[in-house]
């Protein structure tokens, strides 16, 4: 489709501007909305409980995706935000602008995404970027959750939260 930003659910990282607090592996939804409490929040931007990590710094930042159902973000060990049912949203930015944000945002084929409102989000691609400032990635790894589950199989793991059988090794 023709996008001039990604209709998708981003994991904001932000260094402190050392002034204040200011969480990092916030949650973005260009084009998208995401479930909390049970009610779809069409912010552009939520904000993790993360601390503020100013200065040059490792941190350790988790996704963990399970698919259309919820996500889950933890920066060196510690949850610092949860959300379920990532969707398609209403708007690109905002749901009070009548639709005009798609326009700004070099979103051609609105009515395609508006009409995919509430839509959840299965599968998608994952991108790595740095929009004003740089930043350095380093030990990325993606697993997959989803696989044999049978303790007595050759490749049982015990971190797969859904079961895929049929891939079972026994001998």
């Amino acid at each position: 489709m023709n996008q001039g930003f990604p209709v998708s659910i981003e994991l904001q990282l932000l260094g402190g501007l050392g002034t204040g607090n200011r969480p990092t592996a916030n949650v973005c939804t260009p084009g998208t909305a995401v479930e909390q409490n049970g009610k779809v929040d069409y912010s552009h931007c939520i904000n993790s409980t993360s601390k503020t990590y100013d200065g040059d710094q490792w941190i350790h930042v988790e996704a963990v995706v399970k698919g259309d159902e919820s996500m889950t973000f933890l920066v060196d060990g510690d949850t610092v935000l949860t959300f379920q049912k990532p969707q398609i949203g209403g708007a690109f930015i905002s749901k009070d602008r009548d639709g005009k944000d798609w326009d700004e945002f070099g979103i051609t084929d609105k009515q395609i995404w508006i009409s995919k409102e509430g839509t959840t989000l299965k599968e998608g691609y994952i991108a790595l970027q740095s929009e004003s400032h740089p930043i350095d990635f380093k030990n990325i790894k993606l697993l997959n959750l989803s696989g044999c589950m049978d303790k007595k199989a050759k490749n049982y793991k015990p971190y797969y939260i859904k079961a895929d059988n049929t891939s079972c090794v026994f001998k």
